[in-house]
């Protein structure tokens, strides 16, 4: 039908041609007509432009079992036979699909976005439609359990450099550690240098914003939360390094508690392979007011100083391998009510070290906060020095086999707290690789719990804890 159409218009319009150079009369009137014709044409004919669209993601679905909800120890005995259990134990499955579409417009301009959809306990109970968003995405947590949009962003390849304007992943600095990618407004711009060794990159995020506008009533103006950011790193054959400096003002205190937050955030990394020893280090120094009063008489200032650090080498000697990681964050010191030592930076959401303790994504984010007294042993790192050894073995390719011993103990110990022992973790986990795409983990983790969590109860008892885990995962 439409190349029917085309023919015959096709020929309609060479008579038209035609015959506005043989009849002289209403020349201008057929002039319009042709270009109408013709527009006409290459609308039903011409092709649209090519836009090349790539598709990757990741889905995983998981099994889970815990033996405590909770570290601390009330078990009520009657006789001594156990009448009252104070914490249960869990066990659930799990899942979640994310897919990352590129819509490639040129070779220089691409659209990007990423979605999280079905992100759900099977059988379990949903949450509510609240509107406070879920910890690391775009969307709330309801919303995440059908689908959530959390990217969507223009990468532009210009002959200055790269721009990239739109909602992408905020939180990430050179390595692993300390890390909590959540996705956020943000203009970022990369500028290579010298064969693309040399980098100088910068941005500008936007974390919180409570201008007035139609879904936010605001009585005060210039109470966000901003994030300015300039990155210089160095790459070479086995290895990058970095060095990024942020400066961080939040005012979303202001005006009910009359304080903001204004603080400098440095990040020296490296990554470097040296023979079979595989390297990574960051350390991260906070320094700033964390509490800076419109009115300082009226109140005391508290100032910033918070660290952390890591440093990670593995050494592959096929099939076996050996590892240690040593990680630090500064605590607060108890004693020093006008200076703030830690809880500002964390070890991050990212990084999970072991399967129970300072584990967020396979431990808080689904079962929720595994606590002790006045003490939490799940989520990012803080206030903490962390020890780990390892050693795996790739009997063949497709199998990688893993055992690993952690310890961590507090750096300050928080006021009146009757210990400062995080305790011991023992973890094995095994991991098979069942094609390219797909593959199936099975691990186990034991806790032995220190004496930080009794909290500030000299007769208060812990109890040690165990997990044990699956999970499939298919990338693609």
């Amino acid at each position: 039908m439409k190349l029917e159409w085309l023919l015959e218009n096709t020929r309609f319009l060479k008579e038209e041609i035609i015959n506005s150079f043989v009849i002289e009369g209403g020349k201008m009137k057929r002039f319009w007509l042709i270009l109408l014709s013709m527009g006409l044409i290459m609308a039903f004919s011409v092709s649209a432009f090519a836009v090349d669209v790539k598709v990757s993601g990741e889905f995983y679905a998981a099994g889970l079992y815990l033996n405590k909800t909770a570290v601390v120890n009330n078990d009520v005995y009657t006789n001594n036979v156990l009448t009252t259990k104070a914490d249960e134990s869990t066990a659930f499955f799990y899942q979640r699909l994310r897919v990352e579409t590129d819509f490639v417009i040129s070779p220089s301009l691409k659209l990007i976005t990423r979605f999280d959809a079905m992100e759900r306990i099977w059988g379990g109970q949903r949450s509510d439609a609240g509107t406070a968003l879920a910890i690391d995405s775009a969307g709330t947590s309801a919303e995440n359990q059908n689908i959530a949009i959390d990217w969507a962003y223009i990468n532009y390849v210009s002959p200055v450099g790269t721009f990239e304007v739109g909602y992408m992943n905020y939180g990430a600095t050179g390595t692993i550690f300390g890390n909590s990618y959540v996705p956020a407004g943000r203009i970022k711009y990369y500028s290579p240098l010298i064969n693309n060794s040399i980098n100088i990159n910068a941005d500008i995020s936007k974390i919180k914003d409570q201008s007035y506008s139609a879904v936010t009533s605001a009585s005060a103006t210039d109470t966000d939360n901003d994030v300015y950011t300039i990155e210089g790193t160095y790459t070479w054959k086995d290895g990058k390094a970095g060095l990024k400096a942020q400066y961080y003002r939040s005012a979303a205190t202001k005006p009910s508690d009359n304080y903001e937050t204004n603080y400098f955030q440095f990040t020296p990394y490296a990554i470097a392979k040296v023979g079979p020893v595989a390297l990574q280090t960051e350390f991260i120094y906070a320094t700033g007011n964390y509490k800076e009063y419109d009115q300082p008489t009226a109140n005391t200032d508290v100032k910033l100083e918070n660290f952390a650090g890591w440093i990670d080498a593995t050494a592959t000697f096929a099939p076996v391998y050996v590892g240690g990681t040593i990680a630090y964050v500064s605590g607060d010191d108890p004693g020093t009510a006008d200076r703030k030592e830690g809880g500002v930076v964390n070890g991050g959401r990212d990084w999970n070290p072991c399967l129970i303790m300072f584990n967020y994504y396979d431990a808080a984010n689904w079962v929720g906060a595994i606590s002790g007294y006045d003490s939490q042993v799940t989520g990012p790192m803080s206030n903490a020095w962390f020890g780990q050894g390892r050693v795996g073995i790739k009997p063949i390719p497709q199998l990688d086999a893993m055992l690993s011993v952690s310890y961590a103990t507090a750096d300050k110990k928080p006021k009146n707290f009757v210990g400062g022992t995080y305790g011991w973790e023992i973890d094995v986990t095994n991991t098979y690789k069942i094609t390219n795409n797909l593959s199936y983990m099975l691990g186990v983790g034991y806790l032995f719990t220190g004496d930080y969590y009794k909290g500030t109860g000299v007769n208060n008892k812990v109890t040690d804890d165990y997990m044990l885990i699956n999970k499939l995962t298919l990338s693609f």
